[in-house]
């Protein structure tokens, strides 16, 4: 947002601002681990949820300052009264790691895991070059303990805390003792952490010369990455954009992603306080390659925006499942001790004027077992197979 301060009021911020649209406290997890838990989703109610009302929060910041008391603490009550599901509070610290994931990066082992039904944490991926892939930790494994502390039953947010440190501060370089299991065998291994990139968007050459993109979530630079993916794949050969679990992030890059696939036009409109706005892509992109996109019920926020603009456009086939239904728009707020207030300021809605907030995205084919043949044989139906 280059030459402005993040941090004005949701009534000042102009066209061109950060714009998020981030289930933010899942994607600081997500970012952090590269997965978060189905557990921490939240199931999507039959309309909006209320913006919350931000002179309430900021007034009630303000006036804890003056008396004392916390600003974060009251602008959390404030918050917590309105009814908003997606609008929330952060430390300066919870608020920086929140930046810190949009740019990619963060400090932490290079762990993903999720928590199986019966409260397990399991390994789900270790990320190459991280130290946890430097201690010999593999996929499957259980993660029994963080530091001598039981992490079974406990939400896979407070896992992440505890991989990345005391509220997520901890510098690279410092020691983290995990306990772990595979089959029968249980060992500790103390690891460093480590200042990491997020794998962000992640390319795979599949049968007839199918080019697999997978984004995990919009972070900086993911939109780029998307076109020099589709540059690099065979001419004229077949897409398969895989959004599955993407908990969503920078509206800009998901434009640029809509830029790779669409001659310019719209991609949104949305409204902040009842301002009514617009988001274009840039001419130019590959209208002929064909394209499916694959989306499940972690298919968020900015992903939902993206699918649903290659969805009303006639440029992608939707395969998978009703996507989460996120589509409410937040925009940081400075309260005077420091700490960021993300409160939301409005809804957007795919061209053809489809609300997506408590309702989700309907693909055009439903799958739930074998998606990715299922893709594949639309692809393949769509001319791309010989």
């Amino acid at each position: 947002m280059s030459g402005r301060d993040p941090f004005c009021q949701p009534r000042r911020i102009r066209h061109g601002a950060a714009l998020t649209l981030v289930f933010a406290s899942v994607l600081v997890a997500g970012a952090a681990t590269g997965s978060f838990d189905e557990s921490v989703r939240k199931t999507p109610s039959a309309e909006p949820a209320p913006a919350a009302h931000h002179d309430d929060v900021t007034e009630a910041a303000a006036k804890a300052m003056a008396d004392g008391k916390s600003p974060m603490e009251a602008a959390q009550r404030a918050v917590s009264r309105s009814g908003d599901r997606w609008s929330a509070v952060y430390s300066q610290g919870e608020y920086q790691e929140l930046q810190e994931a949009l740019d990619g990066q963060y400090t932490g082992v290079g762990l993903s895991a999720r928590r199986e039904g019966d409260g397990r944490i399991e390994v789900t991926r270790v990320q190459p070059g991280s130290p946890a892939a430097a201690a010999g930790i593999r996929a499957g494994d259980r993660l029994r303990s963080i530091d001598g502390e039981d992490v079974g039953g406990r939400p896979v947010t407070e896992v992440v805390s505890l991989l990345r440190g005391d509220g997520g501060d901890a510098a690279a370089g410092t020691r983290v003792r995990l306990g772990l299991q595979r089959g029968s065998r249980t060992w500790t291994e103390v690891v460093r952490r480590a200042r990491l990139s997020t794998d962000s968007v992640t390319v795979q050459r599949l049968a007839h010369g199918i080019t697999m993109i997978k984004i995990a979530a919009f972070t900086k630079g993911s939109g780029d990455r998307v076109r020099s993916a589709v540059a690099g794949a065979p001419r004229g050969a077949g897409i398969l954009l895989d959004l599955r679990g993407n908990s969503g992030g920078l509206v800009t890059e998901a434009v640029t992603a809509a830029s790779v696939f669409l001659d310019g036009g719209l991609v949104a409109t949305y409204d902040v306080d009842g301002d009514q706005r617009a988001l274009h892509a840039d001419p130019g992109g590959d209208t002929a390659r064909p394209l499916v996109a694959l989306v499940d019920g972690g298919t968020m926020s900015a992903a939902e925006l993206l699918t649903g603009a290659l969805q009303d456009r006639g440029r992608a086939v939707v395969v998978g499942t009703r996507t989460f239904g996120k589509g409410s728009i937040q925009m940081p707020s400075r309260l005077p001790d420091g700490s960021v207030a993300e409160l939301t300021v409005g809804h957007y809605r795919t061209p053809s004027g489809h609300g997506v907030d408590g309702r989700g995205i309907t693909p055009d084919l439903e799958a739930d077992d074998g998606v990715l043949e299922r893709a594949e044989t639309v692809l393949s139906g769509m001319g791309d197979a010989p």
